[in-house]
């Protein structure tokens, strides 16, 4: 299949989407620039021309009601890749009742059950059907263990040094400032390549954010170090640690930009970066990225 072919097919499944769902309380198009790019290229583009750069992206809510709890509510976000449906979408599950492990699980799951039954055909619907017929197995398993209780979980800051082969995507550069700001996490992204970013918060936050970023379509990416720091631990007076907000070392979450250079304008001034890192009391992770000592 060509781009305009897999454009046809991402715009008409959208259409049937949105025709479903017709709610935003069921469908949210959370792109719309992404969405209307694509529509102009389907209508008014030529087969031989490229696909737009932006890739749309949508989340679809779904309230279910098994017998053991009164209702579990779900969250499908889906990103398209260029290739879609030659390759499968970008689908991530959310819902409250899952344990981190169970929610990995269900992903492993859903990604089989799509690789097997749908490769080169469009398969959102498919996806969110799956998740219906499936969730409440684990909500079940996870509501019959919930009746023993629980300790209450330790408080942890964490920073999360996160290293990617390369940021250039638009869309995903969206993401990253939208998600930390989402989660309220403080930080910094470095777009172009290498791309690095920078999370810190609440740890149950930075793992979230994380869970997010890595299942986007990437050439490498890693979390290359992480701080965790329990807030109840002491201190060096021999009191608790702090808090969050005490811990953090940036204030708010930025994209930093270090005189972009090169053809492309994608590599940054790495001795800028040094500094930054310098007066920010983190320049001891610039070895842990590039094995060499700032200056």
């Amino acid at each position: 299949m060509s781009y305009f072919e897999w454009a046809e097919s991402q715009l008409a499944e959208l259409e049937l989407l949105s025709s479903m769902f017709p709610t935003r309380d069921e469908f949210e198009l959370t792109d719309q620039l992404a969405a209307a790019e694509l529509r102009h290229f389907v209508e008014t583009c030529s087969p031989s021309d490229s696909p737009p750069a932006c890739r749309p992206h949508f989340v679809i809510k779904q309230r279910l009601e098994p017998a053991t709890v009164t209702q579990v509510e779900v969250t499908l976000s889906c990103t398209y890749p260029s290739e879609y449906p030659s390759v499968l979408p970008e689908i991530t599950v959310r819902c409250l009742d899952l344990s981190r492990a169970q929610q990995t699980q269900l992903h492993a799951d859903l990604n089989a059950y799509l690789t097997e039954n749908c490769r080169e055909e469009p398969c959102v619907l498919s996806a969110v059907e799956w998740v219906k017929d499936n969730l409440l197995l684990f909500v079940d398993r996870s509501s019959s263990r919930k009746e023993a209780p629980c300790p209450k979980p330790q408080e942890v800051f964490s920073r999360l040094w996160i290293y990617s082969h390369h940021i250039y995507n638009k869309t995903k550069r969206k993401h990253i400032l939208e998600w930390s700001k989402e989660l309220g996490l403080s930080g910094f992204s470095m777009p172009g390549k290498p791309g690095i970013v920078c999370v810190e918060g609440p740890q149950s936050a930075c793992e979230e954010f994380w869970s997010r970023v890595k299942v986007l379509t990437w050439k490498k990416i890693m979390v290359r170090h992480r701080e965790d720091v329990a807030l109840d631990a002491p201190g060096e007076d021999g009191g608790p640690v702090g808090s969050v907000d005490s811990l953090r070392k940036f204030t708010g979450f930025e994209e930093a930009m270090f005189d972009p250079h090169g053809t492309r304008g994608n590599h940054m001034d790495l001795g800028q970066l040094y500094q930054f890192l310098s007066e920010k009391g983190c320049c001891d992770v610039f070895q842990m990225y590039f094995g060499v000592e700032g200056r």
